[in-house]
């Protein structure tokens, strides 16, 4: 900590060792918490990956004592720290209960709450998040339709109408494909209606000429800042060398100057290194090319590049910013694009 009370970006790496950090305003500090008290008894996790490995202990020097595979939902009992490379960008491990110990990076923490549906759906459409491990989003309202896209845990999507299924009662949201304008069903108590307070802006007191955000992309860290004070702080997964390509995050100022509640993002061949990403978050675009800081939902190993040049953060991160940076985003429209925005700076 530096004489003004304020966490430097040193301090940061060298205190999130836990993976549990975040932010409080007006001051910033680091928001160490325990586990206990970051996992409700009821957390779970999505395996992210291909395969996914339990050991005996929180390392990959461990013994390997069982595989899952993508989607397979855990039961999370509780986080520890790989003691075996105290150098390593993510340290966090979680335990299984009952299983052995996963590495953090590949499985998202997830739960299981259901909603009670809502039928005053406007007719212009309303945000929901999903708040289930995942579900299959359909091409009729009833479970024996045809599948046509599988949306997860805190994705975003436009809820256009709620429809009953004449059969057994079922209200089931009908949401809407923003790239390919379709529509799709999913159960209704499986999204949560985002109430409008829950999007209000941030900070709209500090101008936005005195608001900027820092990417460092050796510490993958992302910094907010009010007046040269830093607000926020997170790790990121920016731009890399994947199997198919090279993806760099550009270095450069930019502007967030076109901005999305929910973007279905798809490139490329998804058997080598594309990607088709339904309701991707709480998006910032910097680039006429597509570039943007968003929510990730397909990884949780962050302070490590992943990405097609995009820089991916937390989902809760991604909504702060997304709340913080302007232009504004009017309540209820699909997108906000103006010629100017807060100010981005990404750098070594």
């Amino acid at each position: 900590m530096n004489h003004n009370g304020m966490f430097s970006r040193r301090d940061f790496l060298r205190l999130s060792g836990l993976g549990f950090f975040g932010l409080l305003l007006p001051n910033f500090h680091l928001n160490a918490k325990s586990a206990q008290d970051v996992f409700p008894p009821n957390q779970q996790g999505r395996v992210t990956s291909n395969t996914l490995w339990v050991y005996d202990r929180p390392s990959f020097k461990g013994k390997q004592l069982k595989m899952y595979w993508r989607d397979l939902i855990l039961p999370i009992e509780n986080a520890t720290i790989n003691e075996d490379d105290p150098t390593a960008y993510n340290r966090v491990w979680y335990e299984i209960k009952d299983q052995g110990f996963a590495y953090s990076g590949y499985i998202q923490p997830v739960l299981t709450i259901l909603n009670e549906p809502r039928t005053d759906i406007p007719t212009n459409g309303v945000l929901g998040e999903v708040t289930v491990p995942y579900s299959d989003a359909l091409q009729a309202p009833r479970a024996s339709s045809g599948v046509g896209y599988r949306i997860y845990y805190e994705t975003v999507h436009w809820i256009m109408a709620a429809v009953q299924n004449p059969d057994d009662g079922q209200i089931w949201y009908q949401i809407l494909d923003d790239k390919w304008d379709k529509l799709y069903y999913v159960p209704a108590e499986y999204l949560r209606v985002i109430p409008d307070e829950e999007l209000a802006p941030l900070s709209q007191d500090v101008p936005d000429d005195n608001k900027h955000i820092e990417v460092h992309l050796n510490d993958q860290i992302l910094m907010a800042y009010e007046y040269d004070n830093p607000v926020f702080i997170t790790r990121v997964a920016s731009g890399a060398v994947l199997r198919v390509g090279t993806y760099y995050t550009p270095r450069g100022s930019f502007m967030t100057y076109h901005k999305r509640p929910t973007r279905h993002m798809a490139a490329g061949d998804i058997t080598a290194s594309g990607f088709d990403l339904p309701g991707v978050p709480w998006v910032m675009y910097f680039s006429e090319s597509g570039l943007s800081l968003h929510g990730t939902y397909w990884h949780n190993d962050f302070g490590h590049p992943h990405s097609h040049g995009c820089v991916n953060l937390s989902i809760d991160a991604a909504k702060w910013l997304f709340r913080w940076t302007s232009p504004v985003m009017p309540i209820g429209e699909e997108f906000v694009y103006k010629s100017k925005g807060t100010q981005l700076v990404i750098q070594d």
